[in-house]
């Protein structure tokens, strides 16, 4: 959970999660962990600069058999829960609509969830959340609006959509241990992209297809944080490599000064690596999820961090249970994870 954080307001929820400061300690894995020292060779950063723990997750919602998990809310991450806790920051991709209003969209798959969504997320660790997806608008610019207040009603931050464009490209911008952090949220997902944009009139999502935009909003993002994160939903469910237009968006990120890009969407686990300095991990699949999918591989992704360095990254295999929480794995269960991931690396295109 994020240490001394507050928000500078963004037009998306306009406030910020806070907590207090605690003692910096060793960050070790537990069992079912995959780590490895990182790092561009070149980058070096000042030994004053604090040492953060960040986490990341894959998509999450509440529906189906994980919508009866609110019936308590504190509970409904479960086991995985003290892992998101246990980090500076912690970010996931929330992958639906909370409303109980609008018209589902002309789409196979349609997601919504009751607003005690961000009571679980606030319960579980979680800091913030990407609503850059092809959910948000499951139920049209009404229930887009509805995640937008409720959030706001619930003080929790949320980025990548907004009222406007410019709140849907503005970053959530926090700092952490004296870290001043700017998070962007995007999507890449083709469907109903031209209909679900955000415009100067009209609500909506940051959308990767405007790369003048996003290259701009990553630049200013630059210019007002110490450390800045581009969360992106892309790629191709089911498959494990990036798509050449993912790899030529995460250039075009690097260039503009983003220092990690993170990625989800895919239902299925993508690999990491570098692009020059920048960290680059594609594909984080699904983590507390409402039914069967591509695969129910899953876990979190830490990273520990230094000035505008990873200096570590560290993979702790998970299974998506029988209940939709994400569980975290060992013994033959990890190993054929991390071939898993091992086999994906080699198409990352990523040092």
């Amino acid at each position: 959970m994020a240490v001394a954080t507050f928000a500078v307001g963004t037009a998306l929820a306009g406030c910020a999660t806070e907590g207090m400061d605690r003692p910096a300690a060793e960050w070790r894995p537990p069992a079912g962990t995959t780590s490895h020292a990182t790092g561009s060779p070149s980058a070096t950063e000042p030994a004053a600069s604090p040492e953060l723990r960040l986490a990341f997750a894959g998509d999450v919602h509440f529906t189906g058999r994980t919508l009866r998990l609110l019936d308590d809310p504190k509970t409904a991450f479960g086991r995985i829960a003290p892992v998101l806790r246990d980090a500076d920051l912690t970010l996931v991709n929330l992958e639906t609509a909370v409303t109980d209003r609008g018209t589902p969209q002309p789409k196979r798959f349609q997601f919504r969830s009751p607003a005690t969504a961000y009571s679980a997320l606030r319960a579980a660790g979680v800091d913030a959340v990407s609503i850059a997806n092809n959910h948000t608008l499951d139920y049209g610019q009404v229930g887009l609006l509805d995640t937008l207040d409720a959030a706001a009603d619930a003080n929790f931050p949320v980025f990548g959509a907004g009222r406007d464009v410019d709140a849907a490209y503005a970053p959530w911008l926090s700092t952490v241990r004296g870290v001043r952090i700017a998070v962007l949220g995007m999507s890449q997902v083709h469907e109903l992209a031209a209909q679900w944009k955000a415009t100067e009139t009209r609500p909506g999502i940051a959308m990767a297809f405007d790369g003048d935009r996003a290259v701009a909003a990553v630049r200013a993002a630059r210019d007002q944080a110490d450390l800045v994160i581009v969360f992106m939903h892309w790629g191709v469910e089911g498959n494990s490599c990036p798509t050449g237009e993912m790899k030529t968006f995460a250039r075009q990120m690097a260039t503009a000064g983003a220092d990690i890009v993170i990625g989800t969407h895919a239902h299925t686990l993508l690999a990491d690596g570098w692009l020059g300095k920048t960290y680059v991990h594609y594909g984080l699949g699904n983590f507390l999820w409402y039914s069967q999918s591509h695969s129910t591989d899953s876990g979190v992704l830490r990273l520990t961090v230094r000035g505008r360095t990873v200096t570590r990254s560290e993979f702790l295999p998970a299974t998506v249970s029988g209940t939709g929480q994400p569980v975290l794995v060992s013994g033959a269960a990890r190993k054929r994870i991390e071939d898993k991931i091992a086999t994906a690396k080699r198409c990352t295109g990523l040092t």
